[in-house]
């Protein structure tokens, strides 16, 4: 067995079945004609389930065939124009590059003496993105595992500052408030558009779901600044305290940007932590055309961003940014077996200080190679061009008198729905047919799109971050749904008559 580890002995072998890996993929990718094939979990299930795990094949030829049955003939190929589901964008070569390097070598993130260069490329790619962002000389932040735990790990650090700046106040003036009175009292503010990460993070924290206040937006899917004055103010009424405000640039059904400068000045005015979720949106560090969009977010306390969607990295590739590094010391815990005290005082670099996580694979190395290959204005064109793809697919939806879009895009999603033309239809019929033209869409394999409900209706969406999908490609989807959907009211209708 000692055959399968990879070291000096196997070098060979490993070059062997690493390209011939690449090669299946490679012939994948060549020869997909579809998204998805459109199989089903009840066909699919019992095959896997049927492999026996304890009677290996032995040879990695045969798993690769294996493979080919289980996994990637079915994958759901995010390179093909016609996805146009989630936030999963096509990968870029230099990036699956640095993913195979960082894999072989196993680096771990959390200590100086597992990683060495590699603490020191993650640190200047952070010091990289919060120079992009405007955050100061003071900034400082930590690679995770995406947009999710980014959301957390920025709360945390959040209601921690909250509970010692309160906390010392209640002292200043005679009196002890406790972590634990405090706790129940802290609220969060953010959109009705914005990540249910939020909200999970709040329960998460001990706070609780209710310790989450949800600002309604405007025409736009905006926050609308004008609530959120009113919450906060109606929260120090209620002896409340404003822990912090949530503001989204890129929001996951919109793709809209809150209006940042405004939401600042008012988390300013009420010492709340100012977090900015652009997970989505933060490709427009990169924009050669469209940073503006951004402005304001150099006014955070802290950000998140998600490479690994408008940065076209592999999952997983994300990070969570500071104004103040010194806040970073929240989620500190030094254990002598691993990140003793002393070492911070000899100033060895242990990423684990920042982190939540221990263990962290060196996901840093992708955005490393693709930066020294592409460059950002190459990274950043490419998200231009998935925006003026939004843009132009706005016109082609709003031009069909089958669909109805629910607003102009700031960056790249657009969301609509099916609307029967001639006689009048159930409104719940309708909401049946959009969800029915999605799932019988997703069966055929021939397009993949989302779904979301606005308002309580339900709407499709494509989220669009693919420069190779096409304006014709938009309007075939757009064909191919209205037929799902025609089909299933025209069966329904039949039925009520």
């Amino acid at each position: 067995m000692r055959s399968h580890l990879l070291n000096e002995t196997t070098a060979d072998l490993y070059r062997r079945s690493v390209t011939e890996g690449v090669d299946r993929v490679a012939a994948k990718l060549a020869t997909t004609q579809r998204p998805h094939t459109g199989i089903s979990v009840d066909e699919l299930a019992p095959v896997i389930n049927g492999i026996d795990l304890d009677k290996p094949l032995e040879d990695a030829a045969a798993v690769l065939d294996e493979l080919e049955d289980v996994y990637l003939r079915d994958a759901v190929y995010f390179h093909h124009p016609r996805y146009l589901g989630h936030l999963n964008c096509p990968v870029v070569i230099p990036a699956v590059l640095g993913e195979a390097i960082l894999s072989a070598v196993n680096s771990s993130l959390d200590t100086w003496d597992q990683s060495i260069g590699g603490t020191l490329i993650e640190r200047r790619l952070i010091d990289w993105t919060t120079e992009r962002i405007g955050l100061g000389p003071a900034a400082d932040g930590i690679f995770t595992s995406g947009g999710s735990q980014s959301n957390f790990h920025a709360l945390l650090l959040a209601r921690d500052e909250a509970c010692r700046l309160v906390m010392k106040k209640a002292l200043d003036e005679g009196r002890e408030l406790t972590k634990a009175e405090l706790l129940p009292k802290l609220r969060i503010f953010t959109s009705e558009a914005s990540h249910f990460s939020v909200q999970k993070s709040a329960a998460m924290l001990g706070l609780g779901y209710e310790a989450v206040i949800s600002v309604p937006v405007d025409r736009n899917r905006r926050m609308d600044t004008a609530v959120l004055a009113l919450e906060l103010e109606e929260c120090a009424t209620e002896g409340l305290f404003p822990m912090a405000v949530v503001a989204t640039a890129g929001t996951t059904d919109f793709g809209s940007i809150d209006p940042l400068p405004e939401i600042a000045r008012l988390a300013d005015e009420h010492s709340a932590w100012m977090h900015v979720d652009a997970a989505y949106g933060c490709g427009l560090l990169a924009s050669p055309t469209r940073r503006h969009l951004l402005d304001g977010i150099e006014r955070a306390d802290s950000v998140t961003v998600d490479y690994h969607k408008s940065f076209f990295q592999p999952v997983s590739s994300s990070a969570m940014l500071v104004r103040d590094r010194d806040t970073l010391r929240h989620a500190t815990y030094h254990a002598d077996y691993l990140n003793p005290r002393r070492m911070a005082e000899e100033r060895i670099p242990n990423q684990v200080d920042k982190s939540i996580q221990t263990t962290r694979r060196f996901d840093a190395l992708k955005l490393w190679v693709t930066l020294r290959v592409m460059g950002a204005d190459g990274v950043g064109s490419l998200f231009d061009e998935v925006i003026d793809l939004a843009a132009a697919g706005w016109d082609v939806i709003d031009a069909d008198p089958r669909f109805e879009v629910v607003v102009k895009p700031q960056i790249s999603t657009l969301v609509f729905r099916y609307v029967p033309q001639g006689e009048d239809v159930r409104a719940d019929l309708v909401d049946e047919a959009n969800l029915h033209a999605r799932k019988a869409l997703f069966a055929s394999g021939e397009a993949v799109v989302a779904g979301t409900k606005v308002d309580g209706k339900q709407y499709l969406k494509f989220t669009l971050l693919n420069p190779q999908t096409t304006t014709a490609d938009i309007a075939a989807v757009l064909d191919l749904l209205a037929v799902h959907a025609e089909q299933f009211l025209g069966e329904s209708l039949a039925l009520h008559r």
